[in-house]
């Protein structure tokens, strides 16, 4: 299915989950730190955690035109923080985004920490009839979706799910659930 090791980048946030969802679904992962930890991957997952810190961090690290050139041929998955850093706009000027996603993210958008939540949200993506609980903390939300920008799920009527080009943008955070389902969706791209 996937022919290298999928990156996560582990830079900060939820990054040893997603490693260990990999791992479950028989994947190879990388914890990608450095723009040379990219070498020989098929595709990056830039994890949850703190869009701002994220951002410096990449910054720091000289990682910026790296991590967007290669996803200009690899599939990048991206969750919360994730989601906001691939977006081509982003509310907060501290955050420099990748310009991944044809759409503006709004930071914290469902709250503050304390407002965090989990709610069943039904899958575009999958052909099962059960619902996702997803984990929503100090989740984004995106608005001005772009041509090409296919939603996969929503909640409250909002996008929470996006799929563009081989990409994947998810507002909430998957790997702490046990349910592969999303992983599984983005990892089936890297057939095509």
């Amino acid at each position: 299915m996937v022919t290298g090791p999928v990156g996560v980048l582990a830079l900060q946030g939820a990054f040893q989950k997603h490693i260990d969802m990999l791992h479950q679904l028989g994947v190879t992962a990388r914890s990608v730190r450095l723009p040379a930890d990219l070498a020989g991957c098929a595709g990056l997952i830039i994890p949850g955690g703190e869009s701002t810190t994220m951002s410096r961090l990449i910054e720091a690290c000289a990682f910026h035109e790296e991590l967007a050139a290669f996803a200009q041929t690899s599939p990048v998955m991206g969750t919360c923080a994730g989601l906001i850093l691939m977006a081509q706009e982003v509310d907060d000027a501290q955050v420099r985004p990748l310009g991944l996603l044809p759409c503006k993210a709004l930071r914290n958008y469902y709250g503050r920490q304390i407002n965090s939540f989990v709610a069943p949200i039904s899958l575009d993506m999958d052909a099962s009839s059960e619902p996702f609980r997803a984990v929503f903390i100090r989740s984004p939300a995106v608005t001005d979706l772009g041509t090409g920008v296919e939603v996969l799920a929503r909640y409250d009527g909002r996008a929470v799910i996006l799929g563009y080009q081989h990409h994947v943008a998810v507002a909430f955070h998957p790997e702490l659930t046990d349910d592969s389902r999303i992983h599984e969706h983005w990892l089936r791209g890297f057939l095509h």
